[in-house]
């Protein structure tokens, strides 16, 4: 494989993270930082030239919006830079479904991003961030992971941002890709596509907005009340994604209760709780002003409507269409 030059974004997470034994359950996140990193790396003799910066240095339950808004900065300087041929972030599993998938939205497809991260810290008996990192290398070393989005590499598999979710709360096996699984198979000295890039040649689909609009999440559960529609949108948000029963659904005072804020001009996601499965349109939906999440999840049903409306995306047909595609 020919060396080409790679950027490193470091953000933190388990890959950066220590625990003071090899055998302790507990850990420290982030500690690690992008300097001892490349140097440990350094040692796998990877053909690349890598470079690094460091973003934050988190537990990535601590993602914020500032470091998005650099990451994603950064990513574009990266994509117009001719010298760079692809982009990896190190990142905690906790939330990297979230911030591929905004990344994969708002970022132009023509250069490789990779996000990576480990479910167990770097001293921890049989660590996987190494050999993250080290697939996530040939990932984005290769001229044909153009044109797929941001994609999530762990445990030898390769998930599109928007099919990758954290479906594990240990494991190393932890993400799972609904609905096409993972799209390829890549270990430190082979890497196998599934199938053809779907998105050569495509702009960001959204332009990324440092401030986003607020979009609240109601999580369904048995016996809500009528007021839980109000108190989840009290602060003033101006989307709501239902995480619902099995196929999108909730009690009927509730679906009447979002079909009043629809009518007050709110945005209305129907996504599910439920691990996997499609979200499709139902005829009420287009009576009541709701949209399908489709294949999403209510987390990144929340960024993809944030996005829409900070683009001013509000029509409801050009909102479904957004959730739909691929």
């Amino acid at each position: 494989m020919t060396e080409r030059m790679i950027q490193i974004f470091a953000t933190g997470g388990t890959i950066a993270g220590v625990a003071g034994s090899a055998i302790r359950r507990d850990y420290r996140p982030g500690q690690i930082g992008i300097d001892q990193f490349l140097g440990d790396i350094a040692k796998l003799d990877l053909p690349a030239c890598l470079t690094g910066r460091q973003f934050a240095n988190i537990g990535s339950e601590d993602m914020t919006p500032a470091i998005w808004a650099a990451l994603h900065r950064a990513a574009m300087e990266a994509m117009a830079d001719d010298s760079c041929q692809g982009i990896i972030i190190t990142h905690g599993t906790d939330t990297a479904e979230e911030t591929a998938f905004l990344l994969d939205q708002t970022l132009p497809t023509h250069k490789p991003v990779v996000v990576v991260g480990a479910m167990r810290a770097a001293d921890a008996v049989g660590s996987d961030g190494l050999r993250n990192f080290a697939n996530g290398v040939r990932v984005a070393s290769d001229p044909e992971a153009a044109g797929r989005g941001t994609v999530l590499v762990m445990s030898d598999e390769i998930h599109a941002a928007r099919d990758a979710r954290k479906a594990r709360t240990e494991g190393v096996q932890a993400f799972r890709g609904y609905p096409r699984g993972a799209i390829g198979h890549v270990t430190p000295g082979s890497l196998e596509w599934f199938g053809p890039a779907w998105r050569l040649g495509e702009n960001a689909r959204l332009a990324f907005h440092e401030s986003m609009p607020e979009v609240a999440i109601l999580h369904a559960f048995a016996g809500m009340g009528r007021d839980t529609v109000a108190r989840a949108l009290s602060g003033g948000a101006q989307g709501l994604v239902l995480a619902g029963f099995g196929q999108g659904n909730a009690p009927g005072i509730i679906r009447e209760e979002m079909a009043e804020a629809a009518a007050r001009g709110v945005l209305v996601v129907r996504s599910s709780r439920v691990d996997e499965g499609l979200v499709d349109r139902e005829p009420e939906d287009a009576r009541h002003g709701f949209i399908a999440a489709r294949a999403l999840g209510p987390a990144k049903a929340r960024i993809l409507l944030q996005l829409l409306l900070a683009n001013d995306v509000r029509d409801l047909g050009e909102v479904q269409a957004a959730f739909d595609r691929r």
